[in-house]
Parts: C-alpha cells; structure tokens; sequence
C-alpha cells in the first residue's frame, strides 16, 4: 500500500535514484551522453529546486514521484523495481482528480510511456522533431480531458 505526501530535502538521493532506474528502464533510446548530461541537469538543478508528490510505503520509503506546473504533468517516474504496482496510477489520479483537463509530453520512443497515458486517458494532439534541448527525441504533445456528464446543462 502506498501513500501520498509533499516530497521533504531528505527525498532528494531516493529521487534521483528512482528517476535514474525509471529513465534506465525506459529510456533506452538515450545516448550515453545525453543520459549523464540529463542526469546531471536533474540531480544538480530539477530535483533540488521543484516540488514533487511521491509516493512512499509504509516505512516512508519513495518508489515514485511527479511534479506539475499547473494542468501539466512534468515528470513522473517509478522506481524500475516498483514498476506494476500502481504506483504511476496513484499519483495521476490524484492529479487528475482536481482537474478537468490536463497535458503531459512524453518521448516518442517511450512506448511504456505512451501506453501508460492513452490507457490513462491521454490523446496525442501534437509531435515535435525534437526534445526542449533540440536533442534528436521526438516529443508526443498529449491531453486529457475530463469525461463531461451530459445531463449537466453547461
């Protein structure tokens, strides 16, 4: 069972570490170099300075984590170890549940990725050649709407 709370200073190694193994796991598409490259812009500057939901076990152990920016999903990743248990699914339904709608970017290359949102709901809308370093990643622009009850006079 796993539970919700505001990630602490003390979360930032686990942090890194889930996002090493989620990005190792998924991610095999990364040159060598771009994945230090990144890796060092995640642990030095993003994890620090960002605010993330994680998900944590009993022993308040993170095996995931997300940070948004307003309705958009910046980053979600689950430890590879953790990966199947529901934990991506608890922290985008948390999200989603004060939402109507919402984006999310993931790399094309990122079938597990991809499948995990259009199986959440998400639909392509746009693709970009490249990634927001101009790296040779295409991006998937996807959105999800919330499912309006037709009975309800708008």
């Amino acid at each position: 069972m796993f539970t919700l709370r505001a990630a602490k200073r003390e979360d930032l190694a686990r942090n890194f570490e889930i996002w090493r193994t989620s990005v190792l796991a998924t991610h095999q598409f990364l040159s060598a170099e771009d994945f230090d490259e990144i890796g060092e812009l995640v642990e030095k500057s993003y994890l620090p300075t960002a605010d993330f939901t994680v998900a944590v076990d009993a022993d308040d152990t993170a095996h995931g984590f997300m940070g948004t920016t307003g309705d958009h999903v910046d980053a979600l990743f689950v430890h590879a170890e953790s990966r199947g248990q529901g934990i991506g699914r608890l922290l985008l339904h948390s999200f989603l549940a004060t939402r109507s709608e919402a984006t999310v970017d993931v790399n094309e290359q990122n079938a597990s990725a991809k499948g995990f949102y259009e199986a959440m709901g998400f639909d392509q809308q746009g693709r970009s050649d490249t990634d927001s370093e101009g790296r040779p990643y295409p991006i998937l622009h996807m959105r999800w709407r919330r499912e309006r009850d037709p009975t309800v006079k708008t």
